[in-house]
């Protein structure tokens, strides 16, 4: 899938409606090879091609995370809303307006699939649905497969979407409270947990096959960077990217371990048999080890995750989302993705999405990276910013927002400056120098 547009709204920081564009703007940039690579061109979508990667900066505090939050809090509820009836807890309004914070959060995803663009997106708070809406133009026309109101199917398209004209009428005449169609469960996500919800279910795994990370460092990831070391291909793969990192590492590998359960100084230990049969897996590491005059001796393995560097570890946990994003074109969207990396690391890294060989894979990322404000790096429409307006609403807004910019412009003295604005007000920090006059 390719992502064009998703747009939330009255979530968190964000009290309007803000629209991230993955579409390309009418610009050229100042080199022609920057908009080759760094462009999506499908020859089944005309007039219209997306952007390879998206670059989102902003002051500590003015909402970016809160764009990460809102992809996760759209995934999530598609795909949970059925079997959980507390999903919606994740909706989360903006608070610091009377206007807003009684009122449904908003979130819309504009994709395609193929040469079809779909449009699909609802209404709610942390108790129930209010509207749900699925849009699609397979032609020149867009049309309206199904508009949900509350709990009543106002139009539907019996011909493109009859899997849904199916369910509504399963349930015409029955009682609204259902347990199939409750006011805290989709619509979409209803029909595609049927058998015969085949484009519902196509639509809910392709949205649900969009990569969110907001946080490495936490033994999820890294779990799943250590199941996947079983797959030889990808094993590989993650070898080299450690490797193409600069991090010495000549091997990964995993070793199953006995799981004692009790500390070997413990006085009595009460397990079973099969209690003390039980293993672990440990992910090791190894490097060349040399003798006194430098000369190779051996390989010597550590216990990956005790002896190596906050930044390997999370190049590790990165690895296999960079994989199967661009092996299977599915979009990543990461959060504080410079954290931890080497400025020149981060840079290799969005170059693999910034490249020929990438064709439909789509990399969005928070960063204080400003060595990547280059002209010579990023298309003008690839970089956005988040400000924090005085009442405590964030805005996101694109450099293309900006006239008058020129291609051979320093993107990033200009944003150091406060040009695009996005960057803090930073107080007097050497007053924090006078200690003894405050004591």
């Amino acid at each position: 899938m390719i992502i064009q547009e998703f747009s939330f709204g009255n979530f968190r920081s964000f009290k309007d409606i803000q629209t991230l564009n993955m579409a390309t703007a009418k610009i050229k940039s100042k080199q022609e090879s920057i908009d080759i690579n760094n462009v999506i061109k499908s020859n089944k979508i005309k007039n219209i091609s997306f952007l390879k990667s998206k670059a989102i900066y902003g002051a500590n505090a003015s909402g970016k995370s809160n764009i990460i939050k809102a992809f996760v809090t759209f995934i999530r509820i598609i795909k949970q809303s059925v079997k959980d009836e507390k999903i919606l807890y994740l909706v989360d309004p903006f608070n610091l307006s009377t206007e807003t914070e009684n009122e449904p959060s908003f979130f819309q995803l504009i994709f395609w699939i193929d040469d079809t663009r779909y449009r699909y997106g609802f209404e709610l708070d942390d108790e129930k649905i209010y509207a749900e809406w699925l849009y699609a133009k397979p032609g020149e026309r867009e049309l309206p497969f199904f508009i949900r109101d509350n709990q009543e199917i106002i139009e539907i398209d019996k011909t493109n979407f009859s899997e849904g004209d199916k369910l509504v009428s399963l349930f015409k005449g029955k009682n609204s409270e259902n347990e199939i169609f409750r006011t805290n469960s989709l619509f979409l996500s209803t029909i595609s947990s049927l058998g015969f919800g085949k484009l519902s279910k196509q639509l809910v795994d392709n949205i649900a096959s969009i990569f969110v990370i907001n946080g490495l460092g936490h033994s999820g990831l890294f779990s799943y960077a250590g199941d996947l070391l079983k797959d030889a291909k990808r094993k590989k793969y993650i070898i080299d990217f450690l490797k193409y990192g600069d991090t010495g590492i000549e091997d990964i590998d995993t070793l199953d371990v006995p799981d004692d359960g009790i500390s070997a100084d413990s006085e009595k230990d009460n397990s079973t048999e099969s209690e003390k049969d039980k293993k672990r897996r440990l992910i090791v590491s190894t490097r060349k080890k040399y003798d006194e005059n430098l000369k190779f001796k051996d390989d010597e393995t550590f216990p990956f995750r005790i002896m190596e560097s906050e930044g390997t570890l999370k190049l590790f946990e990165l690895s296999p989302f960079v994989f199967e994003a661009l092996k299977e074109n599915r979009p990543l969207i990461i959060d504080e993705f410079d954290a931890r990396f080497h400025p020149l690391l981060t840079k290799k890294i969005i170059e693999l999405f910034n490249s020929k060989q990438n064709l439909n894979s789509q990399l969005i990322f928070i960063t204080h990276d400003t060595n990547l404000l280059s002209a010579d790096f990023l298309r003008r429409d690839q970089i956005e910013f988040v400000e924090k307006d005085k009442y405590g609403a964030s805005h996101l807004y694109s450099l293309t927002q900006f006239k008058g910019i020129r291609n051979t412009a320093s993107f990033e003295k200009d944003y150091i400056n406060g040009k695009y604005g996005a960057i803090p007000f930073l107080g007097d920090f050497n007053k924090l120098l006078n200690l003894k006059n405050d004591a």
